[in-house]
């Protein structure tokens, strides 16, 4: 034991669980067993454990901040990044910087100027940083957490099973509807989570020896991408049987000017989507689509952070977290999980059970 008085390492022997353990129940934040975080608390009670040593045994921070780049802040997908990132930041007392590398030409200067007021990064994948960059920012000893994209140079990361999730969608389009014609939006180009969507897209055909299809329509990622693509998709004859989008916003965009130009959806052309933001379930037709847990991307990266800051050893250094499938009525389902099933439910509350349409 310290002369200066118990440390977290005495206190996590002294409870027999781990120092990240004792962290998170020290600061109040993550899941722990209920007989565990007893045991911890046991602990720091009998060893007179207390906040001046737990702050010296942690708290190495100079800024009291957490910084979190991504490669743009538009829609709801990054802000229920930012939601669940900044609750973790807030149970730690911390505030939140965050970089939108979108459209700026120096990109990398953004980054090393931000660890000067950051105790930590979190770096989305897509974000205009090299990996040459994230490995001299490790090297200098910035605790650094990769989101959305694969572990590198023994650094942390989060991310979704992006290939497994998009072949289980693609192999549904195929085997389960029977549909041949298939269509890739969206730029897979220094976009790892679109670019692995599009290699399970790829893998999808080839379990089912089906064709290849042709490269992705190479556009961004929100509303007005989508309906840049819809109309070259719609542009000549034949549709193909299904659009795949690598996000729900390009689908909302496809739809769109789907319904401008009266092309029925599903019964002409199939449509899905990625991510199953709120409005994927509400609009009509129903958007069939990956769900992923958004919110919890951005809480698990600001816990393992922390912990980062703290120099407690991160295990595994991948952490995948899980998707769903969720079959709606754009790609030919009747999943009762749309509007109609909304209007349905309350005419039945209501006592009218009458059958939408």
């Amino acid at each position: 034991m310290s002369k200066n008085g118990p440390t977290l390492h005495d206190v996590a022997r002294h409870a027999g669980v781990s120092i990240a353990t004792v962290s998170r129940v020290a600061r109040g934040i993550g899941e722990v067993a209920p007989a565990t975080r007893d045991r911890v608390l046991q602990a720091i009670e009998e060893m007179n454990y207390r906040t001046s040593h737990f702050g010296r045994a942690l708290v190495k921070r100079r800024h009291e901040t957490l910084g979190i780049v991504f490669p743009g802040l538009r829609g709801p997908y990054y802000s229920e990044v930012i939601h669940g990132f900044e609750v973790e930041a807030i149970y730690a007392r911390m505030s939140v910087l965050i970089l939108g590398t979108e459209l700026i030409p120096h990109a990398g200067e953004q980054v090393e100027g931000m660890t000067d007021r950051a105790d930590g990064l979190v770096i989305m994948g897509g974000a205009s940083i090299d990996d040459a960059l994230i490995e001299r920012l490790a090297i200098r000893g910035v605790p650094l957490v990769l989101m959305a994209r694969r572990p590198l140079a023994e650094i942390p990361a989060v991310r979704v099973d992006n290939i497994g999730a998009t072949i289980e969608l693609t192999r549904h389009l195929l085997e389960d509807h029977g549909y041949r014609r298939l269509v890739f939006v969206g730029d897979i180009d220094g976009a790892p989570d679109a670019h692995d969507r599009w290699t399970g897209f790829l893998e999808a055909h080839r379990r089912a020896d089906v064709a290849l299809p042709g490269a992705p329509i190479a556009v961004g990622f929100d509303e007005n991408a989508g309906a840049a693509a819809a109309r070259i998709i719609f542009g000549t004859r034949p549709y193909p049987d299904a659009i795949v989008c690598a996000n729900d916003e390009l689908a909302f965009g496809v739809a769109s000017v789907a319904s401008a130009r009266a092309i029925d959806i599903p019964g002409e052309v199939a449509l899905t989507g990625w991510d199953d933001i709120p409005l994927a379930g509400v609009m009509t037709p129903s958007l069939t689509t990956i769900r992923q847990p958004t919110r919890d991307l951005g809480s698990v990266a600001a816990r393992m952070l922390l912990d980062r800051i703290e120099g407690v050893t991160i295990e595994p250094h991948e952490t995948v977290l899980p998707t769903e499938l969720i079959r709606r009525t754009s790609c030919g389902c009747d999943s009762g999980d749309g509007p109609d099933a909304l209007l349905a439910a309350t005419n039945v509350v209501e006592g009218r059970a009458i059958a939408p349409g």
